[in-house]
């Protein structure tokens, strides 16, 4: 007799689905119900895990969750994806924040420049205005071609690696990492002295203050894109329209002859300057000031690198969304700038109040619009900072597919955005930000220089694309990214010399270390591809040998009792080890083992010294030496049913899980042991 199953039955496979035969209504009539396991739905070929199957067994797991949910919002599905596409409306609210909110101290970094030769240096404020102006165009013009040529974003990295090569190209990315941290931390501190501006005394802690608007940003953009856009539209749209409505009042006022007495700050340029305008220092002067009026141009390459965030048709709404961009910023800037110098308004030389709460002062005085204007302002800047949100997890995902990043930063978390990106830039900008002190004007020197060194790079490789693909239009095309590319190369230029002693010098270093730090995680995967992949999928796989497997017992009970069956099932050549402190303690347990049947052959290691780690490595290394067989360690692992249970108990075998990660020719396998609280099992004698 066999049992139900049949002694000479194939082992069966255990399966996701139960099968049970049904009689049908007539005689001989059959069918099969199919009953899937909970958590799982059944598509064509392939099981797909469903929601239930993400939620945890336990207690706390399911406290966690429900923090999770409460933080970050429920998971979502592949298929959700389309769902959190930017219309033109959150576009310029995520992607164009960084470069409108520019407008909000892009003057005032100017004019602190020109101060150094006096307050009458001023005069130069507005053609340095209308000079950068007048560079936007040209790259507002040329990144719409990269739009175009591009619709798969990556922007400046793609398209000069497509054409320029793969150094270049990584050259471009570097560049652009650097650019969205900065974006983040520049954002950010200029945020908080917005606040501070109209609340002095929360300047001693800028650097605390920014870090939890850093921390709140990376909330709102790990609970995903669609969300953080709802999030970030309200603010974006109230500055723009309080901007227009002091800037109307402002013209307003001028052209009928009421030009307001200018609000003093707390510690204004004085008339007489350290330098003077005249000849080649002057020149140099002048040039700073472009320099640092150019913060106002970055931001401005986030929308073509995140054209895949758009909704459909993508390169028609991310031009639109660029062009609105760069026209808002274009007119909130010089709107700024002609009021303070028509005003006559002064920088604060001690940075606690903003020339942009300064020219609200001059018009409104201390009223409820003048919160308003700096409340959103300060909001704004806060937020700008997500367009490094937005940029640096997408850019970090297409180089990790590209084997250029670390893998981590290509997965996308449970709202559909890439967190590991997300969460790093966060720590980065956030030391960034603590480094400097949350200063403005300290962090604008390395600020620029990498857009620009992108906008350069990318805008040549567009040159050489339209010269080889020759489509129509070619010409115009080639001629618009060969203009763009001069431009925004004099602009470098001009960045790196006017800020090479303030810091900038720093980037040409942090650029060329990236590069390389990218080229060895890219030859690592590539070495560890040409390991492992398998060239003919016809090739029979080699039987491996049974292996030499180890089993550590601490001491002799149930855990070890199952941690040793399991070994003898995957090897006849199976032995113990046991680290004895003493030579009492030893002569114990060899005693215990000997009347123990389930025994296999033990060795016993006395350590005087009291060490058990050491001791078995070694142990495990001469072994190693000895024998040409793979090692398989066995470790009996004592489950508790809670975390506080866990810290009870030493923690020797997770040590030596770890000790062994990395030893070559070595597997391990750890055999959990669960204790029942309800039954206590009889110890083995």
């Amino acid at each position: 007799m066999t049992d139900e199953k049949g002694d000479d039955e194939a082992p069966r496979i255990p399966s996701l689905e139960e099968r049970t035969t049904k009689s049908g209504r007539l005689p001989g009539n059959r069918y099969v119900r199919i009953h899937h396991s909970s958590g799982f739905r059944r598509r064509g070929g392939l099981y797909v895990a469903e929601e239930e199957a993400l939620r945890p067994a336990n207690a706390a797991g399911r406290v966690y969750d429900v923090i999770r949910r409460i933080l970050f919002g429920r998971p979502l599905s592949t298929e959700a994806e389309e769902g959190e596409r930017l219309s033109v409306l959150t576009g310029l609210a995520i992607l164009g924040s960084d470069n409108i909110s520019s407008s909000a101290y892009a003057t005032e970094e100017a004019m602190r420049v020109l101060a150094l030769a006096g307050i009458g240096a001023f005069v130069f404020t507005t053609p340095i205005a209308v000079a950068v102006v007048g560079v936007l165009a040209i790259v507002v013009l040329s990144q719409s071609q990269v739009i175009r040529a591009y619709p798969n974003g990556g922007g400046s990295y793609i398209v000069t690696s497509d054409n320029l090569g793969t150094l270049p190209g990584l050259v471009a990315a570097a560049a652009l990492l650097i650019d969205y941290v900065l974006t983040v931390a520049v954002s950010t501190a200029a945020g908080v002295q917005a606040i501070s501006s109209f609340y002095p005394e929360l300047h001693a802690y800028v650097v605390q203050v920014g870090l939890v608007f850093i921390a709140l940003l990376m909330i709102g953009n790990l609970r995903g894109v669609r969300e953080a856009g709802i999030m970030f539209a309200g603010p974006t749209y109230v500055y723009i329209a309080s901007l227009a409505a002091l800037l109307l009042y402002g013209f307003f006022r001028v052209a009928t002859g009421d030009v307001p007495p200018a609000a003093l700050p707390p510690l204004p340029f004085g008339t007489e300057g350290e330098v003077t305008l005249a000849g080649p220092v002057g020149a140099l002067l002048i040039l700073r000031a472009f320099a640092s009026g150019s913060v106002g141009l970055t931001g401005s390459e986030a929308i073509a690198n995140g054209v895949p965030s758009m909704e459909k048709p993508e390169p028609r709404n991310a031009t639109i969304t660029l062009v609105i961009m760069g026209i808002t910023f274009a007119t909130i800037f010089l709107g700024l700038t002609f009021l303070a110098q028509t005003i006559g308004t002064i920088p604060d030389r001690s940075e606690v109040e903003t020339l942009n709460s300064l020219v609200t002062r001059s018009l409104v005085g201390i009223s409820p619009f003048y919160y308003l204007v700096q409340g959103s302002t300060a909001i704004l800047l806060a937020l700008a900072a997500n367009t490094g949100f937005t940029g640096f997890p997408r850019l970090a995902s297409v180089l990790a597919n590209d084997r250029f990043m670390p893998r981590q930063f290509a997965y996308r978390g449970e709202r559909l955005a890439f967190s590991f990106g997300i969460v790093a830039l966060a720590v980065v900008s956030g030391l960034v930000l603590a480094a400097r002190n949350g200063s403005v004007t300290e962090l604008i020197p390395f600020y620029t220089i990498g857009v620009f060194l992108a906008f350069t790079l990318s805008q040549s490789g567009l040159v050489r694309r339209w010269r080889r693909l020759r489509v129509h239009g070619w010409q115009w095309r080639t001629g618009v990214n060969a203009l763009g590319a001069v431009v925004t190369g004099v602009v470098l230029v001009v960045v790196l010399v006017a800020k090479f002693k303030e810091g900038a010098w720093l980037i040409l270093v942090a650029v060329p270390l990236i590069v390389a730090l990218l080229l060895a995680i890219h030859r690592h995967y590539r070495q560890m591809q040409d390991a492992l992949v398998i060239e003919r999928l016809d090739d029979e796989v080699a039987e491996p040998k049974p292996p030499i497997v180890i089993v550590p017992v601490g001491r002799l009970d149930r855990a070890a009792a199952r941690a040793i069956a399991f070994a003898r099932s995957i090897s006849p050549a199976v032995k113990a080890v046991h680290v004895a402190t003493s030579e009492e303690s030893a002569n114990e347990f060899r005693e215990r083992w000997e009347r123990w049947k389930g025994k296999v052959p033990l060795d016993i290691i006395e350590s005087p010294y009291r060490s058990l780690v050491p001791p078995l490595l070694r142990y495990i290394d001469d072994i190693d030496k000895r024998d040409a067989r793979p090692i398989t360690v066995v470790l009996a692992s004592f489950v508790p049913h809670s975390w506080w249970e866990w810290l009870l108990h030493s923690q020797t075998a997770l040590r030596l899980k770890a000790s062994l990660l990395f030893r070559p020719n070595t597997i391990v396998v750890d055999v959990p042991y669960h204790f029942d609280h309800g039954h206590v099992p009889e110890q083995p004698r």
